[in-house]
């Protein structure tokens, strides 16, 4: 199949099946782009969400671009982001079309709120994937202990936490090297 296709139909298909945000994407694009393609590596995936949190626009769009640049350049990246946005665009338009004659249906009610607990348990999966290859030694479990409180009992930008925990990385990094030599 042709690249240009075959990455616009993987992100449709992702960005079509895929329901609760970027969060609970990324099992589906870790099993799509990671574990079936080899498009990128799982260290380079959350490099991609690393760097989609703290750029404007939606995580999982801007990780469909990254990914799409990876393998073609501009006009992949491009191709990739329409795959990821036509879905949705097709599916919220005809929601947006009926969604007022039916929303306080119970039905509709119950069934969001279902969703939300299926939401949450892939987000949950997403974590404990990421953990595994996030939390590699006593600094790095350092780091997320710190961000994960200050995040929780503050309301600092989590932009500003992207920063200060590359920060950090690099801090950490240099010293173990400069300690090896």
């Amino acid at each position: 199949m042709n690249t240009y296709l075959d990455l616009f139909f993987t992100f449709a298909r992702i960005g079509g099946l895929t329901f609760g945000g970027g969060y609970a994407m990324l099992p589906i694009l870790q099993r799509e782009v990671v574990e079936k393609r080899r498009w990128v590596t799982d260290e380079e995936l959350m490099d991609y969400y690393a760097v989609g949190q703290c750029t404007p626009g939606i995580i999982a769009i801007n990780t469909a671009t990254f990914i799409g640049n990876r393998r073609k350049g501009a006009s992949g990246g491009i191709v990739a982001t329409l795959g990821m946005i036509f879905p949705s665009l097709i599916i919220i338009t005809l929601i947006a079309a009926f969604i007022s004659n039916f929303a306080d249906l119970a039905v509709v009610k119950n069934a969001f709120a279902g969703i939300r607990v299926c939401v949450f348990v892939l987000i949950l999966q997403a974590i404990w994937k990421l953990q595994k290859r996030a939390l590699i030694d006593r600094a790095t479990g350092i780091i997320f202990a710190l961000v994960f409180l200050l995040s929780v009992f503050t309301g600092l930008s989590p932009i500003l936490f992207v920063l200060l925990s590359g920060l950090a990385g690099i801090i950490i990094q240099g010293k173990k090297a400069g300690g090896k030599g």
